[in-house]
C-alpha cells in the first residue's frame, strides 16, 4: 500500500514539473525546412517597372533620319544626272551608225562603241542600286545599335527593369503575306500601364546630332 502511494506521489511530481517548466525552445521544423514555422510571414511580391518604346517613331522622328534622307535625295540626283549623261552618250553612239555602211569596219567600229556605253550604262545602274541598298542596311542597322543604346540609358534614369518594343499593327495590309507577316511579328499586345520612353529616346539620340 505505501510502496503505491509513493510510486503515485513521485508520477504526479513529474507532471507537475513537466508542467511549470519550459526549456529550450525548438523551432518547429516541416518539410526538412528549419526557417518555416507555423505563424508565416506575408510572402514578398515582386513587381518590375516596364517601359515601352516605338522604334519605328524613332526611325521616323530623329534628326538622324532626316540627315539620311536629305543626303539620299542628293545623291539620287546626282546618280540620275550621270545615268542621263550615260544614256545620252549611247543615244549618240547609236545615231552614229547612220554614217557608215553596214558591215564596215567603221559600221562595226561604231556598234562596238555602241555596246560598250550600253554596257557602261548597265553596270553603272546596277551598281548605283547595289549601293544605295547596302548604304541603307548600313545605315539602319548603326541607327538600330544607337536606338539599343539610348534606350538603355533612358531605362537606368527612369528604374526601369524591361523595356519592349512598342508594336504598331496597320491594316489592311498590302496582301495576305504583309498581313501575317504583322500578326507574326506582333508580340507585345497589350502595354497599358509601361512607361513611354520613345519621345525621351529620340532626345538621346538627337544629342549625338
Amino acid at each position: 500500500m505505501k510502496a503505491s502511494t509513493v510510486a503515485l506521489g513521485c508520477l504526479i511530481g513529474v507532471v507537475v514539473l513537466g508542467m511549470g517548466y519550459e526549456g529550450p525552445q525548438t523551432p518547429f521544423v516541416a518539410f526538412g525546412n528549419p526557417n518555416y514555422s507555423q505563424a508565416q510571414p506575408e510572402e514578398a511580391t515582386l513587381s518590375s517597372k516596364i517601359g515601352v518604346v516605338s522604334v519605328k517613331r524613332v526611325f521616323r522622328d530623329c534628326r538622324r533620319s532626316a540627315k539620311y534622307n536629305a543626303e539620299v535625295l542628293a545623291e539620287q540626283s546626282r546618280t540620275n544626272a550621270e545615268l542621263q549623261r550615260l544614256s545620252k552618250e549611247v543615244e549618240a553612239s547609236k545615231a552614229g551608225l547612220n554614217a557608215f555602211k553596214r558591215g564596215s569596219s567603221d559600221y562595226l567600229a561604231q556598234l562596238r562603241e555602241v555596246y560598250d556605253k550600253q554596257g557602261k550604262h548597265g553596270a553603272e545602274q546596277e551598281y548605283f542600286m547595289q549601293q544605295k541598298a547596302l548604304k541603307y542596311q548600313r545605315w539602319v542597322e548603326d541607327l538600330y545599335v544607337d536606338i539599343l543604346r539610348g534606350t538603355g540609358e533612358v531605362a537606368k534614369q527612369k528604374g526601369l527593369d524591361l523595356v519592349v518594343e512598342k508594336d504598331e499593327v496597320e491594316f489592311p495590309a498590302l496582301s495576305i503575306d504583309n498581313a501575317m507577316l504583322a500578326i507574326r511579328t506582333h508580340k507585345v499586345l497589350y502595354n497599358g500601364g509601361c512607361l513611354d520612353i520613345t519621345d525621351e529616346v529620340i532626345a538621346w539620340l538627337d544629342e549625338g546630332e
